[in-house]
């Protein structure tokens, strides 16, 4: 199952390369900070689309 179109082999590619560039000791800490970066992003993302829908006017407001 790919993530991001991205298969297993260059998933375990792109994790090998953070381990050397990053290091075994700071790559928890860059998961986590890429990770709450993200669901940072994707709640944001979802404030605008429910701001969006609370002022998109329903079918009974387009007729007044």
């Amino acid at each position: 199952m790919p993530l991001f179109n991205i298969g297993p082999w260059e998933l375990i590619l792109i994790l090998a390369v953070a381990l050397v560039v990053v290091g075994p000791k700071k790559l928890p800490e860059m998961g986590r900070a890429v990770g709450n970066g993200l669901r940072e992003f994707r709640k944001a993302t979802q404030d605008i689309r429910d701001q969006i829908d609370i002022t998109k006017p329903t079918s009974e407001e387009k007729k007044d």
